[in-house]
């Protein structure tokens, strides 16, 4: 493998990584199955609960996000260990949100990852969640309310911020 290719190989599996957040929070429930192989594993051993194949992991995905009323998921990058068309990797994972039924949940985790080269790019065939801090004292925030047409800022928010030729912002609150 050319030093050009482990580099291109990191930055598609990096990719892959911020394609399943993405998907997840933007409810693209097809995509997120899509970025397993075919017979790919999701796994959850804390709930304990396991997800085979695509289409028990779209069922899966928009099954779990339906429990929320919000849900915010950062990754960040970890470990990458190529071997030919396979690899091994670690993601860094916070999240917190309100469940439908009123819970709060905040936590910090991590992927354990398995991936495989296809002929669609580099895939998923294992993830395993392993939960490493949990809260669930009732988080102070919450969502912004949703109106027709967009979504209203919640009061004292910022609406609008300018920059100077010197490129200092000022702000205007409502």
């Amino acid at each position: 493998m050319t030093d050009f290719q482990a580099v291109a190989d990191r930055v598609e599996i990096e990719a892959l990584r911020g394609e399943f957040t993405d998907a997840g929070m933007m409810h693209d429930y097809d995509r997120f199955a899509s970025l397993f192989t075919h017979d790919g594993a999701w796994r959850m051993p804390h709930i304990p609960v396991e997800f085979v194949g695509r289409a028990e992991i779209r069922a899966a995905i928009e099954r779990l996000q339906d429990q929320w009323k919000y849900f915010v998921q950062t990754v960040h990058p970890g470990t990458i260990r190529i071997e030919g068309d396979t690899a091994l990797g670690r993601a860094y994972v916070a999240e917190f949100g309100r469940m439908r039924g009123g819970s709060s949940h905040l936590n910090h985790s991590l992927y354990h990852d398995r991936y495989r080269r296809t002929h669609d790019g580099w895939r998923f065939i294992e993830r395993v969640y392993e939960v490493r801090y949990l809260d669930t004292s009732p988080l102070a925030g919450s969502a912004p309310q949703t109106v027709p047409g967009g979504v209203r800022e919640p009061p004292g928010r910022l609406q609008g911020q300018r920059h100077d030729q010197a490129g200092r912002s000022s702000s205007t609150q409502v």
